[in-house]
């Protein structure tokens, strides 16, 4: 799959208003942002637009409101990146009004923040009217969501139809990190995949498979899995509707590539101070819930990611907010970080892991995108990407 875009360096930004599209929505504890990495992630095109000389106006969604929600508002948002970047910066009080096109008449230095894109029910339709509310506010426009990407909102898409567009040097990092685990990657290459369900990682399984010399899998998605090859689950989340297509891709072809656990860390309720017990995955009681992979799995899928060349890694392997229940991820985590692999770490959960275990070296690239990162690498059309490429073209 190859992407051809514009970069920051195709744009003219000196005194002219760019409009950026990052990806601020952040966990909000008490009113406060409780994790910045994308904070972070989004400050770097930030700060070199305004190293030179361009005017900058962020637009962001946060959470998924259904029309003004003031426990959503970017307000906290707002506030961390002028933290993080110390430069000002003023919240707007709307998306693409009055009073943001007030707080851009009245920008001077700072960094404008218009409130939560979701807030306008015309976001998610990619209405005409408010795509170009949002263009009338700029004079170019930079996509630095790469986690929206993936989705046709007025503020991925709709805007950079009518603006000249860019991709900034954080979606150019995860094009190149991708596509690098879909053409050619170093070998040998295992995808670890882990979280709740099988079927939101279907497509990226049956499109990776052929791909790969080994897929690892954990999480609550396993059980589906371990009940298509009859195993007994027990009370494990099990997606029913999906075992059929489950069962079909193990006795594919490429089906002996997928490594199931071989034990697993159960307990009697879903609790965090539940009691874990270790018991072989053939041997999951009736009235136990899987939780983790057992300790034989851990070593086998360390020393699978060992010997890899390319890794990349999607979802925890069992419940690692609880203690009882994070050895498994824990030491999925510590693998991939010591492994000499090129190693593609992405997904909100596994990223989070990350930052809970204090693992925040040794990973060649961090995705900010889960949902689009999986979908680039099941490879389909991310419109966010494919607007862009007009542009490259000559549009």
């Amino acid at each position: 799959m190859t992407t051809r875009v514009l970069d920051l360096d195709a744009l003219d930004v000196e005194g002219r208003r760019v409009l950026v599209r990052a990806d601020l929505n952040v966990p909000l504890e008490s009113g406060r942002v409780g994790d910045d990495f994308r904070i972070r992630a989004a400050l770097p095109t930030i700060q070199e637009l305004r190293a030179r000389g361009a005017r900058v106006i962020v637009a962001s969604h946060l959470g998924r409101p259904d029309g003004f929600d003031p426990s959503l508002s970017l307000a906290p948002v707002a506030e961390r990146l002028g933290e993080l970047g110390a430069f000002p910066t003023v919240l707007a009080g709307d998306v693409a009004g009055p009073r943001a096109q007030q707080a851009v008449a009245d920008q001077g230095d700072a960094v404008v923040v218009l409130e939560n894109t979701r807030f306008e029910p015309g976001e998610t339709k990619n209405s005409p009217d408010l795509a170009g509310a949002l263009a009338g506010l700029a004079d170019l426009f930079v996509l630095d969501a790469f986690g929206s990407a993936h989705r046709a909102h007025a503020s991925t898409v709709g805007v950079a139809e009518r603006l000249r567009s860019a991709a900034s040097p954080l979606v150019l990092d995860e094009i190149e990190a991708l596509s690098r685990l879909l053409e050619g990657p170093d070998r040998p290459y295992v995808v670890v995949l882990g979280g709740a369900k099988v079927s939101s990682k279907l497509g990226v399984i049956r499109n990776l498979l052929p791909r790969v010399d080994a897929m690892l899998i954990g999480g609550g998605m396993c059980f589906t899995l371990l009940a298509a090859e009859g195993y007994p689950v027990g009370n494990s989340l099990v997606e029913e509707g999906m075992i059929g297509e489950v069962r079909d891709l193990l006795r594919a072809p490429d089906g002996g590539k997928i490594l199931l656990p071989l034990d697993l860390v159960v307990a009697d309720e879903f609790a965090s101070d539940a009691e874990p017990r270790v018991v072989a995955a053939r041997d999951v009681p009736d009235d136990a819930v899987g939780l983790d992979i057992g300790p034989e799995t851990v070593r086998r899928f360390t020393g699978v990611i060992a010997n890899a060349a390319s890794v990349f890694w999607n979802g925890p392997m069992g419940v690692f907010e609880w203690p009882p229940f994070r050895e498994g991820t824990a030491a999925v985590a510590a693998a991939i970080a010591k492994s000499e692999a090129f190693t593609v770490v992405g997904g909100g959960d596994s990223v989070a892991a990350l930052g809970l275990l204090g693992i925040d070296e040794g990973i060649s690239h961090i995705s900010t995108g889960g949902g689009a990162g999986l979908e680039f690498l099941e490879g389909k059309v991310l419109p966010g990407l494919a607007v862009l490429e007009r542009w490259a073209d000559g549009a």
